[in-house]
């Protein structure tokens, strides 16, 4: 993998705000956090890698019919957790 900077949680947060918003699809956020999971130089145990984990399988169906098993509002309560711990509301580590 190409180095480059581990990603923020500015930049983790945009992507959940781009996927509650129906952009970038659950197989583009997937594929976008699964390259930073796979990257065994990335710091780990903090609410980045939760986060993170959160994404990368987004795009797992639960079953033939294509439904997931976290639906549409599952990705907007992660980011309003995500967000939490940022605007001093707390929250626990991961």
């Amino acid at each position: 993998m190409e180095a480059r900077h581990q990603p923020t949680l500015d930049e983790i947060e945009e992507r959940f705000v781009a996927l509650v918003d129906g952009r970038p699809t659950r197989d583009e956020a997937d594929r976008w956090a699964g390259r930073w999971v796979a990257d065994d130089g990335l710091v780990r145990g903090d609410i980045s890698w939760w986060a993170l984990n959160l994404l990368h399988g987004i795009d797992l169906p639960a079953d033939e019919r294509g439904t997931y098993p976290h639906g549409d509002e599952q990705p907007a309560a992660w980011l309003a957790e995500l967000r939490r711990p940022r605007t001093g509301a707390g929250a626990e580590d991961r």
